[in-house]
């Protein structure tokens, strides 16, 4: 069985983050293994608190499931401080790791902020060179890019020079606030479109997670990259589509479908 380690926050109300990436391994077959960074209390409606892990029971918890289970993907999401973020780097280059796929996760779906303000730049010095591939959505991609994005051709440009800078694939989503769901992808100086079905329910709790954890787990099955994405993107779509609708908010998909 293929092994995916999710370094990420725990979602208490089960949506997003550590649990919905479990359940996406679950759903893919994968057996997956988690060092949570961060407990939030939230729901469908907002984060009401979060407590950070400390860098050393972080880098207790990566190191006590790499040295026993390697891991065949690792996703990285929730980075709340630039330490933790340190500390993912040292042991990633520690254990080799490949297949790495890191969702910049800045804002919450429900608009919380979820990383303090020094820790993108952290990041994306440390974790971005070393990943397969990044997945920022339109607001983190307008910000790592340092440009507005209005339609396509913004995000092929902001793909471009995210790509660029900091040498990686990235998977620009554009579910945010563009007139469909479509994504791009930035690899090794080429340009591919992924097309997606926009799909009228507002119940999108933990949909970055949920995608970039797919692809984690179709890369650590062997597929490449962009089978890998458009698999993703394909459960992605049915586990919208199924129609869940839990809580007063923005609410979780169905991930075993």
């Amino acid at each position: 069985m293929k092994v995916v380690l999710s370094i990420a926050g725990s979602d208490s109300s089960g949506g997003a983050g550590i649990q919905a990436d479990l359940k996406t391994m679950c759903a893919h077959g994968v057996y997956g293994m988690t060092a949570i960074t961060a407990l939030t209390a939230q729901n469908t409606t907002g984060v009401t608190g979060i407590s950070e892990s400390t860098p050393e029971f972080l880098d207790a918890q990566i190191k006590a499931c790499l040295s026993d289970i390697p891991a065949d993907a690792v996703k990285i999401g929730m980075l709340p401080s630039a330490k933790q973020v340190e500390v993912v780097a040292d042991n990633l280059k520690s254990f080799n790791g490949t297949n790495l796929v890191v969702d910049p996760v800045m804002v919450a779906t429900s608009g919380s902020k979820l990383m303090h303000d020094s820790t993108s730049e952290t990041m994306a010095k440390l974790l971005f060179p070393l990943a397969t591939v990044i997945t920022p959505n339109i607001p983190e991609s307008e910000t790592l890019a340092d440009m507005k994005i209005e339609g396509k051709s913004d995000m092929e440009t902001a793909a471009k020079i995210i790509g660029t800078k900091y040498g990686c694939a990235v998977l620009l989503k554009g579910g945010h606030a563009i007139e469909d769901a479509n994504d791009v992808l930035y690899n090794k100086g080429s340009i591919t479109w992924f097309e997606g079905k926009k799909i009228d329910n507002p119940n999108t709790h933990g949909t970055g997670c949920t995608l970039s954890s797919a692809i984690a787990c179709n890369l650590a099955l062997g597929f490449d990259l962009e089978t890998s994405i458009r698999n993703a993107k394909d459960y992605l779509t049915k586990a919208i589509a199924a129609g869940l609708n839990l809580g007063k908010g923005s609410g979780p998909l169905c991930h075993l479908i």
